[in-house]
């Protein structure tokens, strides 16, 4: 079976419609990129710079904070390319590879909210036993499985995907790669491509967000049992950053697959802004909300924009 390298490039598409307008869409994009590049950015140095900042909730954040990063990184240059030159083409190689980051970083986000998720879970059930439960090895070895998991799940459906033939018209629906609509321009046997990403994806960030929901019912629970008001408001407050951005991920994932399934008599357009939306709004958001609701980022952010002491 030869390497399927003499096909034509791929063609990706902006916003159907609205190619005379891509030079404005690209304004609002652009700004809402340098804002993701930036409040992730800063986000990673505080946390390796600030030694307040080195427990484990927060290497989790900085977990989050490098896969958003890392999405954004992958998306952003087709995306500019397509609205600010009308550049178009990708390669197969570039594209295939787009879409593997893209579904691996997917699912790596949703396993790293679930870690999360245990964070919280030891910190308020099991407090004494925290520091010693979760040490930094440990925390070590969580992350390095959630992202081999993330990363090692995908790569069975993209594989193949160099050697299909591509004898259908090579124009995507997107401004970037994703693997749903690259098998539909194949001429091959794609069963597999077809049922494997549904099961695998659908599983595991399904299976995520139950096991998220169980920890959450336990933590509820525990915070219930104690006695001080102000302790068990102080207990929710550390997960309220958590939970927003457990919303803002599962919210976007459930409405863009309701988007694919259902709305086939819903305009193309709705579907690509629903994507960027998915690409988009959780990176955007998931910076600003720890900003705004930890009380340690913050102190941190104001020290670091705030001017030197001067000298007398």
């Amino acid at each position: 079976m030869e390497l399927n390298t003499s096909a034509r490039p791929f063609l990706l598409t902006g916003f159907v419609c609205l190619e005379k307008a891509h030079h404005w869409i690209s304004i609002p994009l652009s700004a809402v990129y340098t804002s993701i590049v930036l409040g992730n950015g800063i986000l990673i140095f505080l946390i390796r710079a600030d030694h307040n900042l080195h427990e484990p909730m927060y290497y989790f954040l900085a977990m989050l904070a490098t896969t958003d990063l890392g999405m954004t990184l992958v998306t952003m240059p087709t995306v500019l390319c397509v609205l600010w030159m009308n550049h178009r083409e990708i390669s197969h190689g570039a594209c295939f590879l787009q879409a593997y980051f893209i579904h691996s970083l997917s699912v790596t986000e949703s396993g790293i909210l679930l870690a999360m998720s245990y964070d919280r879970f030891i910190a308020i059930c099991n407090p004494l036993r925290y520091t010693s439960i979760l040490t930094n090895t440990q925390v070590i070895k969580i992350g390095m499985g959630v992202f081999m998991r993330g990363f090692g799940l995908i790569l069975p459906p993209i594989l193949p995907l160099y050697w299909f033939s591509y004898c259908r018209s090579h124009v995507l629906s997107h401004a970037f790669c994703l693997h749903q609509d690259i098998i539909k321009l194949a001429c091959a046997d794609i069963t597999f491509n077809r049922l494997y990403p549904v099961v695998v994806m659908f599983s595991m960030v399904l299976l995520d967000f139950l096991i998220i929901f169980c920890s959450y019912i336990l933590i509820f629970k525990t915070v219930m049992c104690i006695a001080s008001g102000e302790n068990r408001s102080k207990a929710l407050n550390t997960c309220v950053s958590h939970i927003c951005c457990i919303l803002v991920f599962y919210v976007t994932v459930i409405g863009l697959t309701f988007i694919h399934r259902f709305g086939k008599n819903v305009p193309h357009l709705v579907h690509i802004l629903m994507s960027y939306v998915y690409f988009l709004f959780p990176p955007f958001m998931n910076p600003v909300i720890y900003s705004i609701k930890t009380k340690q980022i913050r102190s941190s952010i104001l020290q670091l924009f705030s001017p030197p002491p001067s000298r007398t």
